[in-house]
């Protein structure tokens, strides 16, 4: 099936300029949920990490800036289930319907 082919990957960036940190945020929000301001958790199939890569090394000085994409592996529960998390909980996961 589909979700079979994503990964689950936790990406999180140090970015110097505060023009360059709301443009890789931006980019961020685009690809997956914000777990802190800077950590952002992406369930992504093989064409969309490397999109995530290239947009993310298009945006970033790469003398000054650093953003770090850990893969979480194939199992979004057990991604999830694995995290700990200390202090405020993180945000629900997106169901991904709409209500109107």
């Amino acid at each position: 099936t589909e979700d079979l082919m994503r990964r689950c990957y936790l990406v999180c960036y140090d970015i110097r300029d505060p023009k360059r940190l709301r443009r890789i945020h931006r980019i961020l929000r685009g690809y997956g949920e914000a777990w802190q301001y800077s950590v952002f958790f992406c369930v992504l199939k093989d064409i969309d990490r490397v999109r995530l890569q290239a947009d993310i090394e298009e945006e970033i000085n790469h003398k000054e800036d650093q953003t770090v994409i850990l893969d979480l592996g194939p199992n979004e529960k057990e991604a999830r289930k694995n995290t700990t998390v200390i202090g405020t909980a993180l945000p629900e996961p997106e169901s991904g319907f709409v209500v109107i």
